[in-house]
């Protein structure tokens, strides 16, 4: 790709705050519509998403435009547990956000589970992101929307899709393997 005349060596990256979470937290053989029966409707707990195809379609108009700074890249809607739910075929039950850490932490120092109890307190603490900027100055719009792009991540992680690098390797893969 042919960098554009307006883009000099110092220009500023653009970039996007889009989290990638729960990857190697999800056990790819839970994530079968119908398998499990019901999921934790953490309080709190909410998210966006975004498909790699519609961030890869901002940065592809970020380049070729006279733009500077930083650029928010989400889909709506904003999505909690009741979403995710829903794509697996599973009903809520409500759990207050102490209990689900309190949880975590117990699996954390039974090394059950690779995320320590500060990353669920971290994602709780994410802010909702404003993509506005990046529908005006960008004239972007996601053509999938979170739900897709979550459920599309769900389709991945049951098939095992994944590449050869560290985070996106599909598990049980060399690159994996000190996670057991």
């Amino acid at each position: 790709m042919a960098r554009p005349p307006h883009c000099g060596p110092d220009a500023e990256r653009v970039s996007s705050s889009t989290p990638r979470a729960a990857g190697p937290l999800l056990p790819w053989w839970l994530v079968r519509p119908g398998l499990l029966p019901a999921l934790p409707a953490v309080t709190g707990l909410r998210f966006q998403a975004l498909h790699t195809d519609d961030a890869a379609q901002a940065y592809r108009e970020a380049v070729f435009r006279p733009v500077r700074g930083a650029f928010n890249l989400v889909a709506d809607p904003v999505l909690d547990m009741a979403a995710v739910a829903r794509l697996l075929h599973a009903r809520t039950v409500p759990l207050p956000a102490g209990a689900a850490r309190a949880a975590l932490a117990a699996a954390w120092r039974m090394r059950l589970v690779p995320a320590a109890p500060g990353l669920f307190d971290a994602f709780l603490r994410l802010p909702l992101l404003d993509a506005g900027r990046a529908r005006e100055q960008l004239d972007w719009t996601p053509s999938t929307t979170s739900t897709e792009a979550v459920a599309d991540f769900l389709t991945g992680l049951r098939h095992g899709a994944g590449l050869e690098t560290p985070p996106l390797a599909a598990a049980g893969t060399p690159a994996r393997r000190h996670e057991r």
